[in-house]
């Protein structure tokens, strides 16, 4: 990445990883990237090793930013898309809806009580976002809360001239207010019967909703769907460079993880590589959505190698592995081997075996093109594969948000005839992707036992519809010498 895109971060962003020409060592690429694969992060990076992505306060200006860009750019567009003039989410505190953390500022954790987010488009004028319930979010929406006088004290209790907030009814009585006096024609509520994210609205808030309205508002609701994952999947190309920055760091975590500097053959299960990559995180401010796992392959055993095996030379590895911050998730999945005696490389017949999984990977990118479906995606993917003669199998998945993101799934790993209905949304520009697959392949050193390289690389689909590794992608093993 170019040293001037770095120009437009935000302040905070901006300080927290100063420029090389400061005086700083610069980052190097990983050892194991395709050397075509340009490093975005060689001229920059944090001033406080223990800290990678600046400190909690210098990232929850940027993701406020992100939030108002995201309110400003992104909603309008999609309500027009989908055609859509009012959307109502009502959530209850600690029962939020999926869409709740892309809707609030990263320091709000919980709705408040009952929390309806409501945005009106009026035309020229943009998108009016209220919250009832709910606080401004740093300035984003009209508060406004549902009130009543407290009841006057009796005689020698605490004066207390405040009103008081309902847990109530109330708040539906104030939507109804504003529905009648801006006469939406279609008003979307997230219900799905398809799709996770978008249906957040609870039983009991639909039918609070829907009783309080009366018949004839109640008969202009419409499912929002599209509108909802979409809003989910679109990121902003801010929020790429915090991505690639994320996608480093986790392969900087694996490369040490399979290595002499964790594991020592004979004396390392698997389990210890994966605690202490869980340490690693937490030593760094980091978080993970899924539970690390780390597993072996190992010659003349098949499937027979045991739980929380002990690590010897000659053992294959793979590991699964997410990072969570600034909101975002990542997904990396990548091969390690340990080297026998006198061995300097990885076998030949093994490098064949992640070979194959790259070729799938290659085919499946140059297949992801926003317009086409995940299922359009993945059969013309596996048509190529079957070509090329790969006993492989693809499962990827959108991601950002959520770690198993919003929008058109690319196979699963039981599902290579086609995802139903989650599998025919199409793609869309300015999303991203865990590029998540298998190869396996006989290696006759092993006595053709099978070898499974399982990768998992993020790609970013910018908002031009181009795809790129967010950091690269393994074309070699990580070694344990």
């Amino acid at each position: 990445m170019p040293v001037a895109r770095f120009a437009i971060l935000p302040l905070a962003l901006a300080t927290a990883w100063p420029l090389h020409a400061q005086g700083l060592p610069k980052l190097e690429p990983h050892p194991a990237a395709e050397a075509t694969t340009a490093p975005a992060w060689t001229t920059m990076m944090a001033r406080d090793s223990l800290r990678p992505l600046g400190t909690l306060r210098e990232q929850a200006v940027v993701r406020q930013q992100w939030l108002e860009k995201r309110m400003d750019t992104v909603l309008p567009a999609l309500m027009r898309k989908y055609n859509v003039d009012m959307w109502v989410m009502p959530m209850r505190e600690y029962n939020e809806d999926p869409i709740f953390h892309s809707l609030v500022s990263p320091t709000t954790f919980a709705a408040r009580r009952r929390t309806i987010y409501v945005f009106f488009d009026r035309g020229a004028e943009g998108i009016e976002k209220l919250a009832f319930g709910g606080t401004d979010q740093g300035g984003v929406y009209k508060a406004i809360r549902s009130s009543k006088p407290v009841e006057a004290p009796a005689a020698g209790s605490r004066s207390n001239e405040r009103t008081a907030e309902l847990w109530g009814d109330d708040q539906w009585k104030v939507l109804k207010t504003a529905i009648e006096e801006r006469q939406p024609r279609r008003i979307a509520v997230n219900t799905s019967r398809t799709w996770h994210f978008a249906d957040g609205i609870t039983q009991g808030e639909y039918t609070g909703m829907t009783q309080s309205l009366g018949p004839e508002l109640a008969s202009r609701i419409v499912p929002a769907e599209g509108l909802a994952v979409d809003f989910i999947a679109s990121r902003l190309p801010e929020e790429e460079v915090v991505f690639e920055r994320m996608n480093q760091i986790a392969w900087d975590i694996i490369r040490e993880a399979f290595s002499e500097r964790v594991i020592t053959p004979g004396k390392t299960r698997t389990e210890d590589v994966v605690w202490w990559m869980r340490q690693r995180l937490n030593d760094l401010g980091l978080q993970t959505w899924f539970q690390t796992s780390v597993s072996l392959q190992r010659p003349f055993s098949g499937d027979l190698v045991l739980p929380n095996p002990v690590i010897q030379r000659g053992d294959v590895l793979h590991t699964d592995f997410g990072i969570k911050a600034f909101g975002l998730n990542t997904d990396t999945q990548h091969m390690g081997y340990v080297l026998r005696e006198g061995e300097t490389d990885v076998p030949a017949e093994l490098k064949a075996t992640l070979k194959a999984s790259n070729i799938l990977q290659d085919i499946v990118t140059e297949e992801l093109k926003p317009g086409r479906t995940g299922n359009e995606v993945l059969a013309a993917s596996l048509a190529r594969m079957r070509a090329q003669n790969i006993d492989g199998t693809i499962y990827s998945h959108p991601i950002g948000a959520h770690g198993h993101g919003a929008g058109t799934m690319i196979g699963l790993w039981d599902y290579q005839e086609g995802v139903p209905e989650r599998g025919d949304f199409p793609v869309i520009p300015g999303m991203w992707y865990s590029i998540e697959l298998q190869a396996t392949s006989p290696v006759a050193s092993w006595n053709n036992q099978r070898v499974r390289s399982a990768q998992e690389e993020d790609v970013i689909i910018d908002a031009n519809g181009r795809v790129r590794w967010a950091h690269g992608r393994q074309s070699e093993f990580h070694l344990v010498r």
